[in-house]
């Protein structure tokens, strides 16, 4: 291939392939799987068939786990356009040196793969599944605060993570493993990379957890309550949901139904010793319980005596945990609970501001719903034994949790602020 022929193909914005599980239903049970859609009139990559096929048949495996299915899919999607449009090759042939100049690729992708806003990856259209010409498979954004003064996203900014680096080699070692089980390859070339260095640069600082300060929960409580007591039919739910984000730090995912858990008022079970848990399924399809403080158990009730609930759920109730507002059923789309609790995001900086506090409210300006769960990780691991809370959280190892002990800098900083240097002890 020339220099030139690479260059052109590069420019030219690839069209998806990977739709979703809903539309390429179960792959065991399918006998087609052309690839001719997705190279127009050209003709298709020898092998892109069994690519197409094995591709579909790996995903449809984490069908249990909607994040890591999405995440996994972004990396296959990523893979193929590379292996189909730029190198004109079946992944089947991809060796080290391959996936070497792929992460290399990735680093830095043509300007015309880079999207500046989340889209679909396919379109219904007239009842039929069409490519969406506005999808791309890398992504730059802004933060939050920019975003709201009009800064738009520059494709020229794009840069990969290191988390999202350690997420191709994750994904693609575990697609190549399943090839290998399948007994299409021999060896897994992922794994054949023995400087992964040259692209994770490894830090001895340990990452900060993203989480507000003291003062600025109090104004967020605040501000939910203040919600609440004034416009109770729209936002007990919110500050319900604020508080099962804190105190049980839930994961936003963990509030909604999905195709795979729902999650209902009798996840809250009582056992034999009168104490309350908290039961969900969460990230990787993971069942835990959660500890359910005193406080949890009153805000509890407080959300459904306003339902017109008893005050406790019983064993086998089948009200959902958080309703649409409007018509039936629980609320399946995290944007919408993103939506309401930057509304008291939103709500908090005023009283912030009010009260001159420009700084605390300028930093809870760039603050996420996620934010919530670490701050109350944060919070609990400084006087709760450590593996208490690694439970409750569903962190897989204690070093996870480790990296939230001492994570505010606020409170270590003021430790040290008034120490002396001069005075003799």
């Amino acid at each position: 291939m020339s220099k030139v022929e690479y260059m052109s193909r590069k420019r030219v914005p690839p069209t998806p392939i990977l739709d979703d599980l809903e539309s390429f239903g179960n792959p065991f049970k399918r006998m087609d799987f052309n690839t001719q859609p997705f190279f127009n009139n050209q003709k298709p990559v020898v092998g892109s068939q069994i690519d197409y096929e094995y591709a579909l048949k790996f995903l449809y495996s984490y069908e249990g786990s909607k994040a890591t299915f999405n995440a996994y899919r972004r990396e296959l999607e990523r893979l193929l356009q590379w292996c189909w449009r730029i190198e004109e090759r079946s992944i089947l042939l991809m060796k080290r040196e391959d996936i070497e100049e792929y992460i290399k690729f990735c680093i830095n992708p043509p300007l015309s793969w880079i999207g500046t806003k989340s889209t679909s990856r396919f379109l219904n259209v007239e009842g039929e599944r069409v490519p969406n010409k506005e999808w791309r498979p890398f992504l730059v954004t802004v933060g939050k605060d920019k975003f709201r003064k009009g800064v738009a996203p520059d494709r020229k900014d794009f840069i990969l993570s290191q988390a999202a680096i350690k997420g191709i080699f994750t994904a693609l070692s575990s697609f190549y493993d399943f090839l290998t089980q399948e007994m299409l390859l021999d060896a897994n070339p992922i794994k054949l990379i023995r400087q992964k260095s040259k692209y994770i640069v490894k830090s001895q600082k340990v990452p900060d957890v993203r989480r507000i300060s003291d003062l600025q929960w109090e104004y967020v409580i605040e501000a939910a309550e203040q919600l609440a007591d004034d416009d109770p039919d729209s936002h007990e739910r919110t500050l319900f949901a604020i508080y099962c984000l804190f105190s049980m730090y839930l994961r936003i995912s963990e509030l909604v139904a999905d195709t795979n858990s729902i999650p209902y008022m009798s996840d809250f079970k009582r056992d034999h010793t009168r104490n309350w848990w908290f039961h969900v399924t969460g990230k990787g399809n993971k069942y835990r319980k959660i500890t359910v403080c005193d406080e949890m158990l009153s805000a509890l009730k407080r959300y459904r005596r306003f339902r017109g609930l008893s005050s406790l759920p019983a064993a086998d109730e089948k009200e959902y945990l958080i309703p649409k507002l409007k018509g039936k059923g629980p609320i399946k789309d995290t944007k919408h609970i993103r939506n309401l609790v930057q509304l008291v995001f939103d709500n908090a900086y005023e009283l912030m501001m009010k009260d001159t506090l420009e700084v605390d409210a300028a930093e809870l300006k760039t603050a996420t719903v996620h934010w919530l769960r670490h701050t109350g990780i944060s919070r609990d691991v400084v006087y709760r034994p450590r593996e208490h809370v690694r439970d409750d959280a569903g962190h897989a190892s204690m070093a996870t949790t480790d990296k939230y002990i001492e994570s505010d800098e606020r409170e270590r900083h003021a430790s040290g602020k008034s120490k002396t240097i001069k005075e003799v002890f």
